[in-house]
């Protein structure tokens, strides 16, 4: 028996047919989940288009780390629901608003449940898709497209449809005011990718892993202009969560803000690392790179929920079980999912460290020796013996 390479499960007739079609499919229609894809090579004249599948129905499941994180889905199960999807897309400046297949993707983007969708396509599939990158889930089934027809009217968030058709508000204020209105993080990236956010003189499309980075960005640095000025916790606090072979440990210490990541492969034993002081940093966090951002969305949104600041030193252990790279989606649900539950709470940070070290595979003087956080600490702590 063998397992289909979409669901995983034995002989399964459904799947093995699609796959077996997908080279010579021309013309199709699909729900597309909603997703849209704004590639980055060749900038500003980029890849950009709409991810479908070749069935109708709730779709939503096909490309949503939120749900993937709460349903714990397996890697086999999420690259099944990849595989699903065909890349339809076309090539052309980021500023060109009139095609037909600009207008269709930013309806598709804004869309609040999967959109009937009409593909006419120039040929089979490509061979390969190469924007894939760590920052994205895997996009496998790559193709030309000719034109699209959107068969209904897309229902829109009342907040969404406002802010789109607000000309004169900025992109950062209204990627604010939409998560203040719980629209999902991965759905804000969609519409600011799409080109439909920001004053009109100015908006564009923007590739879709720089939009990820720019909304976790935006967030974060808006609640640590209030964070900034709340009192320190009183003592060391410790979360945990792991998914998918993504550990994640975040230390809270009694200090002003401050914010660093340390990642450590077990598979490659590479290390990256980057830090931020009490006011930010202003250039790229070219290290850790996207994930960098996203843990950083979750520790502001619960340093404000607490009303306090802290010094965080967030750990990241990547075990042999990620074998393929999902996107920094699901380390965004993995760190939220790390601050939803109650922390460990230490007098010393020796007894944090302790605890910490029952939980990773690395021995934690990996990462403590490559802190600049935990090394400004320790200093910290001598002087204040002194007073």
């Amino acid at each position: 028996m063998r397992l289909c390479k979409i669901c995983g499960k034995k002989d399964c007739n459904i799947h093995t047919f699609r796959l077996s079609n997908f080279k010579k499919i021309k013309d199709f229609s699909g729900s597309s989940p909603p997703e849209v894809f704004i590639g980055h090579y060749n900038y500003p004249f980029v890849f950009m288009g709409i991810l479908s599948p070749v069935n109708y129905g709730d779709t939503e499941l096909l490309s949503s780390p939120e749900k993937w994180h709460s349903e714990k889905l397996s890697i086999p199960e999420i690259l099944g629901l990849r595989n699903q999807l065909i890349y339809c897309r076309t090539k052309g400046s980021i500023k060109n608003f009139n095609s037909n297949i600009t207008n269709s993707l930013q309806e598709v983007a804004i869309a609040l449940k999967p959109l009937a969708t009409e593909f006419k396509l120039k040929g089979g599939l490509l061979n390969k898709n190469l924007e894939n990158t760590a920052s994205i889930p895997l996009i496998k089934n790559a193709a030309l497209v000719e034109k699209v027809r959107i068969e209904e009217n897309p229902k829109v968030e009342p907040k969404v449809d406002y802010l789109i058709n607000d000309k004169e508000v900025k992109a950062s204020e209204a990627i604010i005011e939409l998560d203040k209105a719980r629209i999902k993080t991965s759905d804000v990236i969609k519409i600011l990718s799409a080109g439909l956010l920001g004053k009109i003189s100015r908006r564009k499309l923007v590739p879709t892993r720089w939009s990820i980075t720019a909304v976790d960005d935006t967030l974060s640095k808006n609640r640590l202009k209030e964070i900034r000025y709340f009192p320190i916790i009183s003592n060391i606090r410790v979360f945990h969560a792991e998914y998918l072979g993504n550990h994640y440990e975040f230390i809270l210490l009694p200090e002003n803000y401050s914010f660093e990541v340390i990642e450590i492969s077990l598979k490659s034993s590479g290390i990256w690392k980057d830090y931020e002081g009490f006011f930010g940093r202003k250039d790229y966090a070219s290290d850790v790179t996207g994930a960098y951002y996203s843990n950083r969305v979750a520790l502001t949104e619960y340093l404000e929920k607490i009303k306090h600041q802290a010094s965080c030193l967030v750990i990241r252990q990547v075990s042999q079980e990620y074998t393929s790279p999902l996107g920094v989606g699901i380390l965004r649900q993995t760190s939220r999912e790390a601050f939803s539950k109650p922390p460990e709470t230490f007098l010393t940070l020796s007894d944090a460290l302790e605890s910490i070290q029952t939980r990773l595979k690395i021995p934690i003087e990996t990462y403590t020796r490559e802190s600049k956080i935990l090394e400004n600490y320790k200093k910290q702590n001598r002087l204040d013996r002194w007073f």
